[in-house]
């Protein structure tokens, strides 16, 4: 591409006008309202809970042996049995992630066997410290009703907390066609099963392979 080339496509663009705007209102007039952004946006993380209130992370670090940032520190510890802490024998004692190298390719979304961790849409967080930016177990793990802990240096908005790691909800048939359209999620605690996605090929509530339907 040439020199002329290259300045008509800056033209071009320019001609496209902004599409970054400000949404922090209450000066000039300016909107106070986000953008949309698309259901597969990776944001902050958040640990899950069964619909039952159990925690779904066993602490088996497999988040933290494939993220490529390694910016997640995982530590299992053995469950109490007066007061279990997950369904299995291990739960997460000990989760860190630090957003000062997180890059949010998902991979550990995709790389948990429980679903316990998933991105939300929030992206805009900001630390007056590196502390800060280094989130504990404490506030990854959603609260009582589900909801993802809202920290003072984060902008939540409605709606960020829903889709979340949209493309990870799929029905993957994994090489059999009897998988084709059935879900293969669990619920979460203050949003049940969550939908799929626009265009998976999937009917909430319809039997799992194996199972024998209502009609016998």
């Amino acid at each position: 591409m040439g020199y002329l080339e290259g300045f008509a496509v800056t033209l071009r663009k320019v001609a496209e006008g902004v599409t970054t705007r400000s949404y922090r209102g209450g000066k000039g007039g300016k909107s106070d309202i986000k953008a949309p952004k698309p259901e597969r946006l990776h944001g902050r993380h958040v640990l899950n809970r069964y619909e039952d209130g159990m925690e779904k992370c066993i602490g088996c670090e497999l988040c933290a042996g494939v993220c490529p940032a390694n910016c997640i520190y995982v530590r299992g510890a053995e469950n109490p049995p007066e007061d279990p802490q997950s369904p299995g024998e291990r739960f997460g004692y000990v989760y860190e992630i630090n957003y000062l190298r997180c890059i949010h390719c998902d991979l550990c979304v995709e790389a948990c066997p429980t679903e316990a961790i998933t991105e939300t849409k929030l992206f805009e967080f900001s630390f007056t410290n590196r502390d800060d930016a280094v989130y504990t177990k404490d506030e990854l793990l959603v609260d009582d009703d589900g909801l993802p802990q809202q920290l003072p240096w984060e902008d939540w908005r409605p709606g960020e907390d829903e889709h979340t790691s949209g493309w990870m909800r799929a029905t993957s048939p994994s090489g059999k066609a009897a998988y084709e359209g059935v879900v293969g999620w669990s619920g979460e605690l203050g949003y049940g099963v969550r939908n799929p996605e626009e265009g998976q090929s999937v009917e909430l509530g319809t039997d799992q392979p194996g199972e024998e339907s209502a009609d016998g």
